[in-house]
């Protein structure tokens, strides 16, 4: 009887009962409800029948409540304080001052998303914003399942329909050791890499698929040795001397300020994409997820790292080998 009474008991039998235990009958109760007597008498008489058990007693003196009333009163209350709250919830939503928001990356965008949503979240502070980090084919999937609000990504995926809104640039360099044979050479071709050996991305990575792009598009084929799934691993690696590799300027700021690495000079880089943040199409986004997309695609852009600058200067402090 118990899983009937919460599988089919309804707000109006609550209220009926809770209101003709505050004001002692069911005419009063009727009144307040702006309900026919009948009517409040009906919802009450539905109640008790799902609790199996009678929930009111009449007195001479009015309508009082048993135990088993009392504890049906008390989940009436709590249900009503939760109505109450998603109340509030919902119009601190309209108004864009509270809600969640779940939001996805690409890796290599970890760099730069933290200072974004630390930038919106000053302006909302009430909103909590979730973020996952994932490959490209990662947060391609969390798309698909309708899991993010919006994404954080180079290239949209092709098989779904995306609000796409820019950014800014996204810039890759080939990185060296500052000790590298080729860190003083302008101008570099790049079959002169022909022979080097790269460390990349694992497959899936939006950043290897432009690597085997630009190496198709040269016709060479240079060694690849370990692929390997954070861009933090690959620049120790190659600050390590185990090889040189492709991958985002955006990634490599803080080495190439401290001089622990360099860019390679290679004619026909940097090769220049862009990042968008995305968002299905068909996928409801509530005003605080809308808020923040608006500011990503309204300011977005001041949070990306410099990295022109870095690039010219990392190159014109080249240490000069002494005669």
């Amino acid at each position: 009887m118990a899983s009937r009474l919460v599988r089919e008991l309804t707000l109006r039998q609550l209220r009926a009962l809770a209101t003709a235990a505050k004001h002692g009958s069911v005419t009063a109760a009727a009144k307040h409800l702006h309900l026919t007597q009948p009517a409040v008498t009906l919802q009450i008489r539905n109640l008790q029948t799902l609790a199996g058990i009678p929930l009111i007693q009449r007195t001479s003196g009015g309508m009082l409540l048993t135990d088993a009333g009392r504890e049906v009163l008390a989940l009436s209350e709590r249900i009503e304080a939760a109505i109450r709250d998603c109340e509030t919830s919902i119009e601190m939503m309209t108004g864009k001052t509270a809600g969640r928001i779940s939001i996805g990356a690409v890796s290599t965008a970890k760099y730069f998303v933290p200072f974004m949503i630390s930038g919106f979240s000053k302006l909302h502070p009430n909103i909590d914003v979730t973020l996952s980090i994932g490959n490209r084919q990662e947060i391609g999937a969390a798309l698909r399942g309708y899991d993010l609000d919006f994404a954080i990504m180079g290239r949209p995926p092709a098989d779904i329909e995306m609000d796409v809104h820019l950014i800014g640039d996204h810039p890759h360099v080939i990185i060296a050791p500052t000790a590298h044979r080729l860190a003083r050479k302008s101008r570099i071709a790049l079959t002169d890499l022909a022979h080097e050996t790269f460390l990349t991305r694992e497959p899936g990575s939006g950043t290897r698929g432009l690597m085997e792009q630009l190496f198709e598009a040269a016709r060479i084929s240079p060694t690849i040795g370990m692929a390997m799934s954070s861009n933090e691993t690959i620049k120790q690696a190659v600050i390590a001397g185990l090889g040189i590799a492709f991958i985002s300027a955006h990634t490599v700021a803080t080495e190439l300020d401290e001089r622990r690495l360099v860019t390679l000079d290679v004619a026909g880089l940097p090769i220049v994409r862009q990042w968008f943040v995305l968002a299905r199409k068909d996928k409801v986004l509530l005003p605080p997820a809308r808020a923040m997309l608006e500011f990503l695609s309204v300011r977005g852009a001041q949070f990306l790292p410099r990295t022109r600058g870095r690039l010219r200067l990392t190159r014109s402090r080249a240490p000069v080998r002494k005669k």
